[in-house]
């Protein structure tokens, strides 16, 4: 017998389709170590994390949410829902109140105690490393059911990514760097995402591994570390830190305040974590990117 090729494309799409769908109920361990049940598929989602509301809208899932975070921004499709609250301010009979089937949190704040008890399906996924920025989309793609969504969106995160590194990895002068994330100060280790990101954008990071992923740092420990790049941080309230113009970035001018786009971007582990490469590494390397 044979068949139109429309027909065969159209049904291999749909077997496709089929083959990568969630099978309900799912359990998984979630990243607070608990055993979850996933009884149905999502239909109304509250998130929690920035990161996470970005990666369901970029899995196709945009349309689940009916509530995020406070500080969930982008897509510009967010910002139109209704504010739950933040991390450590949670509005819990906001989120009650919008009826939702699954509360997506991250692992601290603390929140699953109460929604729990309140009979809602709560589920911490919350990616620090690399490589669980990942793994933590494909899971999300399972509990939502768009599984090969999230799939497709790793391979191009993953492509976009070494389109960057081709240019980085050969470079000859890699500067040593400290890259702030706030004026306590706190840095980046280099197995956090964000110190993964600092290494591909060509940079060797001062920030040893044993000092952890998002490490407090003595301002000592950076003077003696003396970086020739220094990011996160205007020159100005380096400068007026105690021997930091003893600082080889100081010298030189290389001390550079990420613009604020770029800034949320590289301390979101999601689906733009390549624009955020390419932008520290036009930063680290500017004459390769003109």
């Amino acid at each position: 017998m044979k068949f139109p090729v429309l027909t065969l494309i159209t049904l291999s799409a749909a077997l496709s389709g089929a083959a990568s769908a969630t099978s309900y109920p799912l359990t998984l361990k979630d990243d607070l170590g608990r055993t979850v049940t996933v009884k149905a598929e999502p239909r109304r989602i509250v998130s929690m994390l920035p990161s996470t509301s970005e990666t369901l809208c970029a899995i196709a899932a945009c349309e689940k949410l009916v509530g995020v975070d406070t500080y969930s921004d982008f897509p510009q499709q967010v910002t139109k829902l209704p504010k739950m609250g933040g991390l450590y301010d949670p509005n819990i009979e906001a989120i009650i109140a919008q009826k939702p089937d699954l509360v997506l949190v991250s692992k601290y704040g603390k929140l699953e105690g109460p929604l729990t008890q309140a009979g809602i399906t709560v589920v911490a996924v919350n990616p620090e490393t690399y490589d669980e920025v990942f793994s933590k989309t494909l899971t999300l793609g399972r509990v939502v059911n768009r599984e090969a969504q999230a799939k497709a969106l790793v391979t191009r995160m993953r492509s976009d990514i070494a389109r960057v590194e081709i240019l980085t990895r050969n470079v000859v002068r890699k500067p040593t760097a400290y890259l702030e994330i706030d004026p306590t100060p706190y840095s980046v280790g280099p197995n956090s995402f964000m110190g993964v990101l600092l290494t591909k954008a060509g940079a060797r990071n001062i920030i040893p591994a044993s000092m952890g992923d998002f490490p407090k740092v003595d301002p000592e420990f950076i003077v003696k570390a003396n970086p020739q790049l220094i990011l996160g941080v205007d020159a100005k309230t380096a400068g007026a830190r105690p021997g930091w113009n003893s600082i080889g970035a100081l010298k030189t001018g290389r001390v550079v305040s990420i613009p604020t786009e770029l800034n949320t971007m590289l301390g979101r582990p999601g689906p733009r974590l390549p624009q955020a490469l390419r932008g520290l590494a036009k930063i680290v390397h500017p004459d390769l990117f003109k």
